[in-house]
């Protein structure tokens, strides 16, 4: 079976386990890991932030820093098609407190003109809008990448206007190999920084939040009060430290496995358009909205796993266990499949 469900279905290589079954640990609670405290320090260092704290998912780094950075009854600015809104379990509400505004973007994207305008007035009948959230690459925007100087004018816009400004990376190095953008001259414009483990990077769990000395304090704080508090985790944050140190570089390997895709589905006459494809995510928007879910079925059939992606949209998400041979092998049945 061939799966491009998500790159999250991705499994531990060899010498990910290797380093995950020899790995030191201590009690996380007490901060005595040091597997847990290395890849902390390691992902601080590559963002140049001071501190990180890891997790057990992207959904838990996220709130969590929603949490200390917003008060209930306060307004975080996301785009409408955000994770942190649409596949948080409305956590934002029921963690925080916080309403949400919800704005449109270019594929998941937000302007500084956009966020601009919703920015409350000091008015008792509004919620005080206290957070910025961005998302790179966008997930429902089929893994666009921001443009940086976007990036830099909204951070100077926050700087101004006292607004802390959030990053959901959960594919954020997939952007960062495309771009080679340093990324401490990235992180350089957010003040807290999430950063999923387990989606490309291809570690079985985890998620990193990093940010300044005392934003990492405050959400250890919060982190333990959501019941994420680990013990002797450091096997599974060996994982993760494995994989920022070997496979950021090959994320490239995915995005050129996608555009291959790419090429093959828009030659079919069922496809009606591929959204361009920037990174290792790739959407198809189907001529016939309602033969989506007879594709997935007669791809299953041959050994092809895909996704829904709305209606009438498929997902193909490729990772570092999909192969070449294997991107070949599902090009030839895309070409043959009869829809």
């Amino acid at each position: 079976m061939i799966d491009f469900r998500s790159d999250t279905v991705t499994k531990p290589s060899k010498e990910m386990m290797e380093a995950m079954f020899s790995a030191p640990v201590g009690d996380d609670v007490f901060s005595e890991d040091p597997t847990i405290n290395e890849l902390q320090q390691f992902a601080a260092k590559m963002f140049g932030k001071e501190d990180a704290l890891f997790c057990s998912s992207g959904t838990q780094t996220n709130q969590i820093a929603i949490n200390v950075h917003v008060q209930p009854g306060s307004e975080v600015i996301c785009h409408e098609e955000s994770h942190i809104y649409k596949y948080e379990g409305g956590g934002i509400a029921k963690n925080s407190g916080a309403s949400v505004r919800l704005l449109q973007g270019d594929r998941g994207r937000l302007t500084v003109d956009a966020i601009a305008k919703w920015v409350n007035p000091d008015d008792v009948h509004f919620p005080t809008t206290q957070l910025v959230s961005l998302e790179d690459t966008s997930n429902r925007g089929g893994g666009a990448i921001y443009n940086f100087e976007d990036i830099q004018k909204i951070k100077k816009f926050c700087v101004a206007n006292n607004l802390p400004l959030h990053l959901d990376g959960a594919r954020l190095m997939n952007a960062l190999v495309e771009t080679k953008i340093d990324p401490k001259v990235y992180g350089a414009e957010f003040n807290s920084i999430s950063l999923c483990l387990s989606k490309g990077l291809g570690a079985p769990v985890g998620s990193v939040l990093i940010g300044t000395k005392d934003f990492i304090k405050k959400a250890r704080r919060v982190r333990k009060v959501f019941g994420g508090g680990m013990r002797q985790a450091g096997i599974i944050a060996a994982g993760g430290l494995y994989a920022l140190k070997n496979n950021v570089d090959r994320l490239l390997i995915d995005h050129q496995h996608a555009q291959q895709l790419e090429r093959t589905l828009n030659q079919l006459n069922w496809v009606k358009e591929v959204i361009s494809v920037e990174t290792n995510i790739v959407v198809v928007i189907l001529n016939d909205y309602s033969k989506r879910d007879e594709i997935i079925s007669k791809l299953a059939e041959q050994g092809i796993r895909v996704m829904a992606f709305g209606e009438g949209m498929l997902r193909l998400v490729t990772h570092l266990d999909v192969s070449s041979n294997e991107i070949d092998q599902t090009s030839e049945i895309l070409r043959k499949l009869n829809v």
